[in-house]
Protein backbone atom coordinates (compact mmCIF):
# COMPACT_ATOMS: atom_id res chain seq x y z
CA UNK A 1 0.00 0.00 0.00
CA UNK A 2 1.15 3.63 -0.74
CA UNK A 3 1.15 6.47 1.44
CA UNK A 4 -0.80 8.15 -1.83
CA UNK A 5 -3.38 5.41 -1.08
CA UNK A 6 -3.84 6.18 2.61
CA UNK A 7 -3.48 10.45 2.07
CA UNK A 8 -6.77 9.57 -0.35
CA UNK A 9 -8.85 8.32 2.76
CA UNK A 10 -8.53 11.50 4.56
CA UNK A 11 -10.21 13.32 1.41
CA UNK A 12 -13.89 14.67 1.09
CA UNK A 13 -14.84 12.92 3.76
CA UNK A 14 -18.40 13.68 5.09
CA UNK A 15 -17.92 15.89 8.48
CA UNK A 16 -20.19 13.27 10.51
CA UNK A 17 -17.78 10.59 8.98
CA UNK A 18 -13.97 10.83 10.04
CA UNK A 19 -11.40 8.24 9.33
CA UNK A 20 -11.29 5.66 12.62
CA UNK A 21 -7.86 4.26 12.81
CA UNK A 22 -7.74 1.17 15.27
CA UNK A 23 -4.41 1.35 16.88
CA UNK A 24 -3.17 -2.41 16.94
CA UNK A 25 -0.36 -3.66 19.57
CA UNK A 26 0.69 -6.43 17.65
CA UNK A 27 0.37 -8.78 14.29
CA UNK A 28 -2.29 -10.59 15.91
CA UNK A 29 -4.64 -7.09 16.68
CA UNK A 30 -4.08 -5.75 13.29
CA UNK A 31 -5.25 -9.36 11.87
CA UNK A 32 -8.58 -8.57 13.85
CA UNK A 33 -8.85 -5.04 12.38
CA UNK A 34 -8.35 -5.59 9.60
CA UNK A 35 -10.99 -8.93 9.24
CA UNK A 36 -13.65 -6.16 10.95
CA UNK A 37 -13.36 -4.09 7.94
CA UNK A 38 -10.90 -1.29 8.87
CA UNK A 39 -9.54 0.76 5.54
CA UNK A 40 -6.26 1.37 7.46
CA UNK A 41 -4.72 1.68 10.86
CA UNK A 42 -2.59 3.17 13.26
CA UNK A 43 -0.04 1.79 15.89
CA UNK A 44 0.13 3.24 19.19
CA UNK A 45 3.50 3.27 20.67
CA UNK A 46 2.29 3.18 24.06
CA UNK A 47 0.48 -0.17 23.18
CA UNK A 48 3.28 -1.70 21.39
CA UNK A 49 5.66 -0.43 24.79
CA UNK A 50 3.14 -2.19 26.89
CA UNK A 51 2.81 -5.87 24.73
CA UNK A 52 6.67 -5.80 24.52
CA UNK A 53 7.47 -5.40 28.51
CA UNK A 54 8.35 -1.70 28.54
CA UNK A 55 7.20 1.62 29.54
CA UNK A 56 5.78 3.64 27.28
CA UNK A 57 8.79 6.09 25.89
CA UNK A 58 11.33 3.22 26.91
CA UNK A 59 10.92 1.23 23.78
CA UNK A 60 14.04 0.58 21.79
CA UNK A 61 13.85 2.15 18.00
CA UNK A 62 14.75 -1.65 16.69
CA UNK A 63 12.28 -3.28 18.71
CA UNK A 64 9.46 -0.76 17.56
CA UNK A 65 10.92 -0.49 13.82
CA UNK A 66 10.49 -4.66 14.46
CA UNK A 67 7.16 -4.04 15.97
CA UNK A 68 5.95 -1.87 13.50
CA UNK A 69 7.38 -4.28 9.98
CA UNK A 70 5.62 -7.43 12.11
CA UNK A 71 1.83 -5.38 12.14
CA UNK A 72 2.50 -4.19 8.55
CA UNK A 73 3.29 -8.17 7.48
CA UNK A 74 0.13 -9.31 8.86
CA UNK A 75 -2.06 -7.08 7.44
CA UNK A 76 -3.04 -6.04 3.33
CA UNK A 77 -4.54 -2.20 4.59
CA UNK A 78 -2.42 0.76 5.38
CA UNK A 79 -0.38 1.06 8.65
CA UNK A 80 1.23 4.41 9.73
CA UNK A 81 3.30 3.87 12.91
CA UNK A 82 3.56 6.03 15.86
CA UNK A 83 7.36 6.98 16.32
CA UNK A 84 7.09 9.02 19.39
CA UNK A 85 9.86 12.06 18.85
CA UNK A 86 11.71 10.00 16.27
CA UNK A 87 13.91 8.55 18.68
CA UNK A 88 16.81 10.79 17.50
CA UNK A 89 17.54 10.06 14.43
CA UNK A 90 18.14 11.86 11.51
CA UNK A 91 15.70 12.61 8.98
CA UNK A 92 17.33 10.88 6.46
CA UNK A 93 17.71 7.85 8.60
CA UNK A 94 14.26 7.86 9.90
CA UNK A 95 12.80 8.27 6.93
CA UNK A 96 14.71 5.33 5.42
CA UNK A 97 13.91 3.00 8.80
CA UNK A 98 9.83 3.51 8.23
CA UNK A 99 10.60 2.84 4.65
CA UNK A 100 12.27 -0.65 5.62
CA UNK A 101 9.32 -1.64 8.16
CA UNK A 102 6.52 -1.26 5.55
CA UNK A 103 4.88 1.77 7.12
CA UNK A 104 3.25 4.41 4.96
CA UNK A 105 2.68 7.23 7.67
CA UNK A 106 4.58 8.19 10.83
CA UNK A 107 3.02 10.21 13.99
CA UNK A 108 5.71 12.57 15.27
CA UNK A 109 5.40 13.91 18.38
CA UNK A 110 7.01 17.69 19.42
CA UNK A 111 7.93 16.12 23.07
CA UNK A 112 11.48 15.03 24.02
CA UNK A 113 12.95 11.97 25.93
CA UNK A 114 12.33 13.99 28.89
CA UNK A 115 8.58 14.77 28.10
CA UNK A 116 9.25 18.53 27.38
CA UNK A 117 7.78 20.29 25.08
CA UNK A 118 10.47 20.90 21.95
CA UNK A 119 10.81 24.20 20.76
CA UNK A 120 8.27 24.63 18.14
CA UNK A 121 10.32 26.16 15.46
CA UNK A 122 13.14 23.55 15.76
CA UNK A 123 10.59 21.01 15.76
CA UNK A 124 8.96 22.38 12.56
CA UNK A 125 12.41 22.51 11.42
CA UNK A 126 12.88 18.46 11.75
CA UNK A 127 9.51 18.11 10.36
CA UNK A 128 10.53 20.00 7.26
CA UNK A 129 13.59 18.07 6.90
CA UNK A 130 11.33 14.15 7.13
CA UNK A 131 9.15 16.24 4.17
CA UNK A 132 11.93 16.37 2.03
CA UNK A 133 14.24 12.84 2.95
CA UNK A 134 10.98 11.25 2.40
CA UNK A 135 9.02 13.68 -0.48
CA UNK A 136 5.71 12.82 -1.03
CA UNK A 137 5.87 8.35 -0.31
CA UNK A 138 5.18 9.58 3.72
CA UNK A 139 2.14 10.08 5.79
CA UNK A 140 2.90 12.66 8.29
CA UNK A 141 0.94 13.19 11.33
CA UNK A 142 2.25 15.95 13.53
CA UNK A 143 1.39 15.12 17.59
CA UNK A 144 1.33 18.62 18.99
CA UNK A 145 1.62 17.89 22.80
CA UNK A 146 0.77 21.28 24.49
CA UNK A 147 -2.61 19.51 26.01
CA UNK A 148 -0.52 16.82 27.61
CA UNK A 149 2.64 18.92 28.73
CA UNK A 150 0.75 21.76 30.50
CA UNK A 151 1.29 24.41 28.32
CA UNK A 152 0.45 27.61 30.13
CA UNK A 153 -2.65 28.83 26.84
CA UNK A 154 -2.77 25.11 25.57
CA UNK A 155 -5.43 26.22 22.83
CA UNK A 156 -3.47 29.50 21.45
CA UNK A 157 0.01 26.80 21.37
CA UNK A 158 -1.84 24.54 19.99
CA UNK A 159 -2.91 26.38 16.64
CA UNK A 160 0.39 28.08 16.86
CA UNK A 161 2.30 24.73 16.96
CA UNK A 162 -0.26 23.08 14.18
CA UNK A 163 0.36 26.20 11.74
CA UNK A 164 3.72 25.76 12.03
CA UNK A 165 4.28 21.87 10.90
CA UNK A 166 1.47 22.25 8.66
CA UNK A 167 4.10 24.90 6.67
CA UNK A 168 6.80 22.33 7.38
CA UNK A 169 4.87 19.83 5.37
CA UNK A 170 2.31 17.99 7.56
CA UNK A 171 0.26 16.21 6.18
CA UNK A 172 -1.97 16.14 9.48
CA UNK A 173 -1.51 17.56 12.19
CA UNK A 174 -2.42 15.50 15.80
CA UNK A 175 -3.71 17.60 19.34
CA UNK A 176 -3.65 15.10 21.52
CA UNK A 177 -6.20 14.83 23.79
CA UNK A 178 -7.63 18.28 22.93
CA UNK A 179 -10.46 18.85 24.45
CA UNK A 180 -13.48 18.69 22.12
CA UNK A 181 -14.76 21.97 22.20
CA UNK A 182 -10.94 23.61 20.92
CA UNK A 183 -11.81 21.12 17.88
CA UNK A 184 -13.88 23.90 15.92
CA UNK A 185 -11.03 26.89 16.22
CA UNK A 186 -7.88 24.38 15.42
CA UNK A 187 -10.11 23.08 12.05
CA UNK A 188 -10.70 26.85 11.41
CA UNK A 189 -7.26 27.60 11.29
CA UNK A 190 -6.03 24.44 9.26
CA UNK A 191 -8.25 24.91 6.64
CA UNK A 192 -8.22 21.48 4.83
CA UNK A 193 -5.33 20.24 6.54
CA UNK A 194 -6.56 17.01 8.41
CA UNK A 195 -6.99 17.03 12.05
CA UNK A 196 -6.42 13.97 14.27
CA UNK A 197 -8.57 13.41 17.50
CA UNK A 198 -7.63 10.73 20.40
CA UNK A 199 -11.31 9.06 21.06
CA UNK A 200 -11.57 8.29 24.66
CA UNK A 201 -14.27 6.19 26.47
CA UNK A 202 -17.41 7.82 27.60
CA UNK A 203 -16.37 10.77 25.36
CA UNK A 204 -18.25 12.40 22.24
CA UNK A 205 -18.71 9.62 19.37
CA UNK A 206 -17.20 9.82 15.89
CA UNK A 207 -19.78 11.85 14.04
CA UNK A 208 -19.57 14.41 17.11
CA UNK A 209 -16.27 14.61 16.58
CA UNK A 210 -16.19 14.51 13.25
CA UNK A 211 -18.71 17.59 12.87
CA UNK A 212 -16.58 19.71 15.68
CA UNK A 213 -13.18 19.10 12.99
CA UNK A 214 -11.85 15.66 13.66
CA UNK A 215 -10.84 14.19 9.61
CA UNK A 216 -9.48 11.39 11.83
CA UNK A 217 -9.83 9.14 14.60
CA UNK A 218 -6.74 7.41 17.09
CA UNK A 219 -7.24 5.71 20.18
CA UNK A 220 -3.56 5.60 21.73
CA UNK A 221 -3.06 2.75 23.70
CA UNK A 222 -7.17 2.43 25.00
CA UNK A 223 -8.12 -0.34 22.56
CA UNK A 224 -5.15 -2.23 24.25
CA UNK A 225 -6.21 -1.09 27.55
CA UNK A 226 -9.99 -2.35 27.32
CA UNK A 227 -8.68 -5.85 25.81
CA UNK A 228 -6.64 -6.70 28.65
CA UNK A 229 -9.26 -5.79 30.86
CA UNK A 230 -11.32 -8.28 29.34
CA UNK A 231 -7.80 -11.03 29.70
CA UNK A 232 -7.78 -9.69 33.39
CA UNK A 233 -11.32 -10.92 33.57
CA UNK A 234 -10.65 -14.20 31.59
CA UNK A 235 -7.56 -14.46 33.84
CA UNK A 236 -9.42 -14.27 37.32
CA UNK A 237 -12.41 -16.28 36.00
CA UNK A 238 -9.60 -19.44 35.55
CA UNK A 239 -8.53 -18.87 38.94
CA UNK A 240 -11.76 -19.06 40.41
CA UNK A 241 -13.61 -21.67 37.99
CA UNK A 242 -13.00 -25.19 36.92
CA UNK A 243 -13.79 -24.26 33.54
CA UNK A 244 -14.01 -21.75 30.85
Amino acid sequence: MSAETFRALHRDRPADSPLVLPGPWDAASARAFEAAGHPALATPSAGIAASLGYEDGATPAAEMFAAVARIVRAVSVPVTADLEGGYGLPAAELVERVRESGAVGVNLEDSGPDRVLKDPQAHADWLAEVRAAAGPGLFVNARVDVYIRRASDPPAEAIARAELYASAGADCVYPIAAPPTDLPALRASLGDLPVNALAVRGGPGFPELGRLGATRITFGDGLLVRTLEDVTSLATALRETNGL
